[in-house]
């Protein structure tokens, strides 16, 4: 056995350079995003210095003052900070738990659904949000929850009070993590659809013959047979715990409503463009990029070890 141990390893490195010369054509077009996602993913990380500098954009990089861990004393030390990181824990987390609760009892009532014709149109209609920037959305929930908006003016017809969503602190929350589900729950649907069409129909053929009608097969055959996947995709939102969706916020939020809607994202964004603070604008930033990259690597971990997926 040894002497054809060298015999194998020539053959399979002969059948190695084979493969490489017949799919040469898709290494050369993986190569573009590889370059694009160095050129402006990796390269500009070189100013994650800035974090550490007192810095000055007349004198660049090179010419501004160390100062080391300062920026980082600097921004723990203000009140705006850790109002901003509970405010985005706050709307994070109700996103997280909504995002899996209300796709996963979508699917199950969709899967329900016997004439398929009604079940697509279904799922395209509910989808469609996903692909709808927030500019646009955010305007359009401004007149429509405005204190003369339709919405204001369907609670008076019925007698109640109008609502300021997006100027009441109270409300503001809230008005944020009802749109975003409305926005992408359609898109997480989809997913555990997918999961539930790989379930064995043998299943539900036994359940069925135990008795069990539409609910009790939901319950103890759909659900538990997709619970691996809502599994998975919980311990895969955890890594974006500190993203309290900035696209969303920004366009949404104002002046009146920085207590509740203030987010670190936004935070980032002022101390930055307003404020001029590159320094701690990039310190905020670098702090939340550490905590999410940790958060990302044990989620991974944890979504393997709980589903049985193997994701990376």
């Amino acid at each position: 056995m040894t002497p054809a141990v060298p015999h194998m390893k020539k053959r399979d490195r002969i059948l190695s350079i084979r493969r490489l010369k017949m799919d040469y054509p898709l290494y050369l077009m993986l190569a573009i995003p590889v370059i694009l996602l160095f050129i402006f993913n990796y390269i500009p990380m070189g100013g994650i210095i800035i974090a550490f500098q007192k810095y000055l954009p007349a004198k660049g990089i090179a010419g501004s003052k160390w100062v080391g861990l300062k920026n980082f004393e600097t921004i723990f030390g203000m009140a705006a900070f850790p109002r901003a990181l509970a405010n985005t824990l706050t709307l994070s987390i109700w996103k997280i738990v909504l995002g899996i609760v209300v796709p996963v009892a979508f699917t199950l009532l969709l899967n329900e659904l016997h004439c398929s014709a009604v079940k697509r149109t279904v799922q395209t209609l509910i989808y469609l949000p996903h692909f709808i920037s927030w500019v646009l959305l955010a305007g359009i929930f401004t007149k429509l929850l405005s204190g003369s908006g339709v919405v204001n003016n369907i609670i008076k017809s019925l007698g109640g009070k109008p609502i300021m969503f997006l100027g009441d602190n109270k409300w503001f929350p809230f008005t944020l993590i009802f749109t975003h589900i409305w926005k992408e729950f359609g898109y997480g649907t989809i997913v555990y659809l997918a999961a539930v069409a790989g379930v064995n129909v043998d299943l539900y053929e036994a359940a069925a013959i135990d008795g069990a009608g539409h609910w009790k097969q939901m319950i103890h055959v759909t659900l538990p047979s997709i619970t691996p996947i809502i599994i998975l995709m919980t311990a895969l939102s955890i890594g974006n715990i500190l993203n309290g969706g900035f696209d969303q916020v920004f366009n949404m939020y104002n002046d009146v409503v920085l207590e509740s809607g203030d987010i670190i994202d936004t935070l980032t964004y002022r101390m930055g463009f307003s404020s001029g603070r590159f320094d701690l604008s990039t310190a905020a930033g670098l702090f939340k990029s550490v905590i999410s990259c940790l958060l990302v690597i044990t989620s991974y971990k944890v979504a393997y070890k709980t589903s049985g997926y193997r994701v990376f």
